[in-house]
């Protein structure tokens, strides 16, 4: 999910969209943090969490929304010096790609690297750092600013997965509550409103999903 601030104080376009909902619908909203994508989406389905704001829409298919409002990149830092010079240089055999556990990215790479080996920590830059690998992965932007904090490394060109964040709700809504959700998220990427809770969080404004075209619902 995109978000930032801290634990104590969590902030970003999944929190303003958590807020942004309840107020429209009167309701006070409660934060729950999980420390992986994977148990927040798990806290979902039956009702143990009622709305889940940031979600893969390939996750929320199962339990509610599929409409992405951001789309983020996954990207790789590696060593400067570094033999690896693009996304597809990455899956080697003797490659050693850092992860964070259970995060989106942890997933997709699970799925299509055949020949690198996935090493998996608290996040990928801090696995890199630990275990020597070779190669970090991760969001772009946090990727991107943990490379310019630290000399000697650098950003691989191009993505190595695009992650649609979208929402997610429990399967005790009702259709109609689905369908207002699914109605509010179209305007609100429509409007520019995702595009302005991202640049007022310090965050590109182009990671906005596309507008929705006027005929889909």
């Amino acid at each position: 999910m995109l978000t930032n601030g801290s634990i104590d104080s969590p902030g970003g376009i999944t929190v303003d969209l958590a807020h942004e909902l309840g107020a429209r619908l009167g309701m006070p909203v409660e934060l729950v943090l999980w420390d992986a994508a994977r148990k927040s989406v798990d806290a979902v389905p039956w009702g143990r969490r009622r709305l889940l704001p940031g979600c893969r829409p390939a996750a929320c298919r199962r339990v509610g929304l599929d409409r992405p409002y951001v789309l983020i990149e996954g990207a790789y830092a590696v060593a400067e010096d570094s033999a690896l010079g693009q996304v597809a240089d990455v899956d080697r055999e003797g490659v050693r790609v850092g992860v964070k556990l259970g995060s989106a990215y942890d997933l997709h790479l699970t799925r299509v690297l055949g020949a690198a080996e996935i090493v998996r920590g608290t996040d990928g830059v801090d696995v890199l750092a630990e275990q020597g690998l070779d190669v970090a992965a991760g969001i772009r932007q946090p990727i991107e600013a943990y490379a310019a904090a630290h000399p000697g490394l650098r950003v691989l060109d191009g993505a190595f997965m695009q992650i649609p964040q979208a929402v997610a709700v429990s399967r005790a809504l009702e259709p109609d509550a689905v369908d207002w959700l699914r109605a509010v998220v179209k305007e609100l990427i429509a409007s520019g409103w995702v595009a302005r809770s991202l640049e007022r969080r310090g965050q590109d404004p182009t990671l906005a999903a596309p507008h929705p075209e006027s005929g889909d619902s």
